[in-house]
């Protein structure tokens, strides 16, 4: 990511020595016990969905907190897992709403400008929740706020009370906010 316009972008929006903050929490969390996504796929939503190609941001909390399950783009996994809970609730939709079938692995929305951003960027094994209020907030706020403001419109789907905070971030006109349940089991029919 060092080289994207993503850095250039959000080394503008953070303050001073913010990466150098990240890397260290990095260091030390991933020294310390198992930490999803794999540390070379933290910033997978960026890599996969360069700034200048986003259409849409669906905003998740965190990580999937499994073996093997998270992969740096949020509600996405290897199409050799089992599709957790919330997925096969967004799966079930696309397929009853629109006629498509969708892949576990939603690198292929990525590439076509669907960034999927977790609020948080890494999660404990077991842990749900388990880095939120450490260091990735002012993160993916500042990639939020570079969005923002961009000329050509972006669609936010915010998904769950959570999601739905950041959306005083986005106040430019020519984007859109839809908001709704979280896709888990226990809010996507409420």
């Amino acid at each position: 990511m060092e080289h994207s316009t993503w850095h250039k972008l959000l080394k503008e929006e953070l303050p001073y020595h913010y990466f150098s903050k990240i890397n260290q929490f990095m260091d030390k969390v991933y020294e310390e016990g198992t930490i999803y996504p794999p540390r070379d796929k933290v910033f997978n939503a960026l890599l996969e969905t360069p700034f200048e190609e986003v259409r849409v941001v669906i905003l998740g909390q965190d990580p999937y907190h499994g073996p093997n399950q998270a992969q740096g783009l949020s509600f996405s996994v290897p199409e050799t897992i089992p599709a957790p809970p919330s997925l096969v609730n967004i799966l079930k939709e696309l397929g009853e709403d629109l006629g498509l079938r969708s892949h576990h692995d939603l690198t292929s929305w990525a590439e076509q400008g669907v960034l999927l951003l977790n609020a948080c960027l890494t999660v404990p094994a077991g842990q749900a929740n388990g880095h939120a209020g450490q260091i990735w907030e002012p993160f993916t706020d500042a990639v939020i706020k570079v969005l923002n403001q961009k000329d050509t419109p972006v669609v936010f789907i915010l998904w769950g009370g959570y999601a739905r905070k950041k959306k005083a971030l986005v106040t430019n006109p020519k984007h859109a906010i839809i908001e709704s349940a979280h896709p888990s089991p226990l809010s996507a029919y409420r």
